[in-house]
């Protein structure tokens, strides 16, 4: 569920996405009252559409409640309040997930008519005083052109071998019998070498920034076992299957999910904002605290102190650009990188990590950066412009404007970047949850991106997608496996409160038919 107001200082806003338009769309007169379905989804991001798509398909009535305007949490594209042929992806904008999630491999976005572009090059690292790392889809290319390059091919050739095995360890319920015992044998002790103080295994500092890069993903301080396990699995993507895009923007990836709702017979409302307990069975994609507005005292004690202390991490500031003309980088071969991250070296990285846990602004913020009209040339509109994606991680809540620091970080690898940005959309970490409630002080993880949270969720259950309400289940990213645009929470969700309350144990084929 997303907070009430679309718009942002200087940010994107629109109406209806496409995929609602014309569609059987529910008012919102009675609608989160009315008894008259199965169960009810509050919010409308990937992991809510993905838990509704699973009930829906396994025969039940499934109603999803979305406060904003438009569908699709995360994952929405709107268009510039001033030029409108330019789409900004709200949140995410690059979907490694898109392809190898077991939801969405499943689910098969691409034979429902999205298109994934797979660049040739996964992501980028720009570095100080030398030249960049680049991160291909090639493995080995990347080796190729990295100072030790059978360092990189020793920790990720085995991993992108068997991508199935990893991404399945990684995005699993943690509570069976991991896929492929040969993966998990050969994740361990590589999250164990990039996760501890040691940070052993890769030799150069090009590499080492290249893995830290996609580590910070996870906005936790590094080194880490959590941003240790999210770059192997990053990285491993980045050359098993590629980095993603799709094509119009990232609205496409619930779009489909919507449509496959409806056509099985759900129901969408939009534009309204669940402020007491719907009817019979609910699942929740919001953050775990919105059910002490929701259900206040009817919670029990324990469970609702638990709330109460849940803590969320540090946030993103939102910085979108519009652009003239390509970025004028000082390392060429950044022209072809749709997917950038401009922390600077290991260290580097680290540090600012370490300072935005504490509260503190960083000197050199890690910054991720995004063009998708490489991939996408159609994000051009008809004057050339086209859109710049970023995130500066700051502390929590912070309501430092970071459009300054991120074009200053632009100008240090791409001298002359001011003079192709034709408008700037900033928003603070503090004002992100006007957009989406979810992101609670800009944090996008939603209180996940730790290791107890991965495993246990916001209270330690054996099973945390149930609360203790009969009834009420969680479905986002506070949820195992944690964030990402995969829908794999929606979808644990789904199985355990199809089998507690409906018996059943089968789940639905999620294939196009």
């Amino acid at each position: 569920m997303a907070g009430r107001s679309e718009a942002t200082r200087g940010g994107a806003s629109a109406g209806r996405s496409e995929a609602t338009r014309g569609m059987d769309v529910a008012g919102r007169s009675g609608a989160t009252r009315g008894a008259d379905v199965d169960v009810t989804v509050v919010g409308s991001g990937p992991n809510g559409l993905s838990a509704a798509v699973t009930c829906a398909r396994a025969g039940l009535k499934v109603r999803v409640i979305e406060a904003q305007p438009t569908a699709g949490g995360g994952a929405r594209t709107l268009a510039d309040p001033e030029f409108p042929g330019v789409g900004h992806d709200i949140c995410s904008a690059v979907h490694p997930l898109a392809l190898a999630s077991p939801f969405f491999s499943q689910f098969d976005l691409r034979a429902r008519g999205v298109q994934l572009t797979v660049p040739d090059v996964s992501y980028a690292n720009p570095l100080p005083g030398r030249p960049a790392a680049i991160g291909y889809a090639d493995l080995d290319r990347t080796c190729d052109e990295l100072d030790d390059g059978s360092s990189w091919r020793r920790l990720i050739g085995p991993l992108a071998a068997d991508c199935d095995g990893v991404v399945g360890l990684l995005l699993g319920d943690k509570r069976s019998i991991p896929p492929s015992l040969p993966a998990a044998l050969r994740i361990a002790p590589r999250v164990l070498a990039q996760g501890t103080p040691l940070w052993r295994s890769l030799r150069g500092e090009d590499a080492r920034a290249l893995f830290s890069g996609v580590a910070a993903h996870t906005i936790s301080q590094m080194p880490s076992l959590v941003s240790s396990g999210a770059g192997l699995m990053l990285a491993t993507l980045a050359h098993a299957v590629g980095w993603p895009i799709p094509v119009g923007g990232s609205q496409a990836i619930p779009d489909a999910l919507i449509a496959d709702l409806l056509c099985h017979g759900g129901e969408l409302v939009l534009g309204e904002e669940v402020t007491e307990p719907p009817a019979g069975v609910v699942l929740y994609d919001t953050a775990p605290t919105a059910l002490l507005r929701i259900y206040g005292d009817r919670l029990p004690p324990r469970y609702s102190k638990t709330l109460q202390h849940y803590r969320f991490g540090p946030g993103v500031a939102k910085v979108d650009f519009v652009l003239s003309d390509e970025i004028p980088w000082s390392d060429p071969r950044l022209a072809d990188a749709p997917t950038l991250h401009l922390g600077g070296t290991r260290q580097q990285m680290a540090l600012a990590e370490r300072e935005i846990a504490r509260g503190r602004l960083a000197e050199w913020p890690m910054v991720l950066a995004a063009l998708p009209h490489l991939a996408d040339p159609g994000r051009i509109d008809e004057r050339g412009r086209r859109p710049l994606w970023t995130y500066a991680h700051v502390p929590a809540g912070s309501d430092v404007d970071m459009a300054d620091t991120v074009t200053g970080m632009f100008e240090r690898f791409a001298p002359g970047f001011r003079d192709v940005v034709v408008a700037v959309r900033s928003v603070p970490a503090s004002r992100l949850s006007e957009h989406n409630a979810n992101l609670v002080g800009g944090d996008i993880g939603v209180g996940a991106n730790n290791m107890v949270s991965a495993l246990t969720g916001p209270s330690v259950r054996w099973d945390p997608w149930a609360t203790p309400l009969p009834g009420v289940y969680l479905c986002s990213s506070a949820a195992p496996p944690g964030a990402g645009v995969h829908g794999m929470a929606g979808y644990y969700a789904a199985r355990t409160m199809l089998r507690r309350k409906f018996g059943i144990t089968t789940l639905p084929d999620l294939a196009p038919r």
